[in-house]
């Protein structure tokens, strides 16, 4: 038998990969488009994050569709169908087709057994969830447009206190900050420095009252109710107008403390003063708003019995408030009386002397050195630095006990408004 020659195989040249087309900014198979977020911000923000599923946008493929190139078909074969048995009540058949779209493979998948009832309610109720979901979103979009006008139309009613409010803020972040440069500073701050922050701030104080002298913001200042029930929005401004122009008028205090202990000699209070100031400026703060809340709660025209309830609610509330800044209060003062440090006490010149003449932390000679419990000594200046950030002592380590109460030796003041 002659042999058969051997096959001739044709061969193709292997495929040339074709270029990949740019994909768009998708996460979770989302889409993220201006057009879809200009029309439905709040759903598309939640679908693009994933609390939400897509909206295919142009409803399910029929029947014969067909799947584009490189795309997943799966159907879901029935009893009573073609082809399959009744043993087998139903099957899963997943059809790929090839990107040439050409060849097309058909397999059996089995459901599994353990996708019983209840993953199926789980999903049903996470279904549920989400429609709720989606319905809340969609309910938000549609009052969006009209709550942003209503807001603007707010605005415009009281454009004044607004600019008024956000000045004055401004005006109070910007002191603060310069203040506190100035204490870090030490000795050497400049005189006439402090003196131009002083008139500036002395003049911003005045002036401003000067332009709402016809207002109702002198009669608070002196714990006096105002003649008319204010209404809330102008209660409110009274109230955030009077707690920033007071502690404006603290830091011209602090100002003059600053240039008072510029270059004292031996035990400095500067410290414990600035404490002080701010611990009474806090007690202050805290009655501020109490004249403004108990005319506006005092309204006879709610009824007697309702105006007198909300009133004496309020003072109650307001009382704990205020025991605690008056405890803080007597707690700096009876520092300042013992002449006591937070974190130790002053030291003698015999501990001065044991412990060595130069601080380890600026190694110069002690100025107002300061005993910690751990027996080293520092300078004070230099060892409340260091406790703004550590609670240990610098050589040794060891854990120095919390403070009683906040120092305010850096010559901060406290940012957050009194509106209660």
């Amino acid at each position: 038998m002659d042999a058969l020659p051997p096959l001739q195989r044709a061969t193709s040249p292997p495929p040339q990969p074709r270029p990949q087309p740019p994909v768009p900014s998708r996460r979770y198979g989302v889409h993220f488009s201006a057009s879809s977020f200009i029309q439905a911000p709040l759903t598309t923000l939640l679908e693009y994050s994933g609390i939400l599923r897509p909206d295919p946008g142009g409803g399910t493929q029929q029947d014969g569709a067909g799947a584009g190139p490189g795309e997943v078909s799966i159907r879901i074969v029935a009893p009573g169908e073609a082809g399959t048995s009744s043993e087998r009540p139903e099957e899963v058949i997943v059809e790929e087709e090839e990107e040439d779209g050409h060849a097309t493979r058909t397999r059996p998948e089995d459901p599994s057994p353990a996708a019983g009832g209840g993953e199926g309610g789980r999903e049903s109720s996470s279904s549920y969830q989400r429609y709720d979901i989606q319905q809340v979103a969609r309910w938000v979009e549609q009052i969006l447009p009209f709550s942003l006008l209503l807001l603007v139309v707010f605005i415009r009613q009281h454009l004044q206190g607004f600019f008024v409010t956000i000045w004055i803020a401004a005006v109070m972040f910007k002191s603060n900050d310069i203040l506190r440069k100035q204490t870090a500073l030490k000795r050497e701050r400049k005189i006439p420095v402090l003196v131009g922050i002083t008139i500036l701030f002395v003049v911003h104080v005045s002036g401003f009252y000067w332009c709402y002298k016809n207002g109702d913001l002198i009669r608070p200042l002196m714990m006096l109710p105002p003649k008319e029930i204010p209404p809330f929005w102008h209660a409110i401004f009274i109230i955030l107008v009077n707690d920033t122009m007071v502690r404006q008028t603290a830091m011209v205090v602090k100002c003059l403390l600053l240039m008072y202990y510029k270059n004292s000699r031996g035990r400095s209070y500067r410290r414990q003063m600035l404490t002080i100031v701010e611990y009474f400026l806090l007690l202050y703060r805290a009655l501020l708003p109490t004249p403004v809340w108990y005319r506006f709660f005092l309204n006879k025209e709610y009824g007697s019995l309702f105006s007198s309830l909300t009133t004496g609610l309020y003072l109650t509330f307001k009382l704990t408030s205020v025991v605690e800044k008056v405890q803080s209060f007597l707690t700096a003062l009876r520092a300042l009386s013992h002449k006591d440090f937070h974190c130790g006490s002053y030291a003698t010149s015999e501990q001065v002397a044991v412990a060595g003449d130069l601080c380890a932390i600026c190694q110069e000679k002690m100025h107002v050195p300061i005993l910690l419990r751990c027996k080293h000594v520092f300078c004070e200046d230099c060892v409340s630095e260091w406790f703004e950030r550590e609670r240990t002592c610098p050589l040794c380590r060891a854990l120095v006990k919390p403070a009683d109460l906040r120092s305010f030796g850096d010559g901060s003041t406290s940012l957050f408004f009194q509106l209660f």
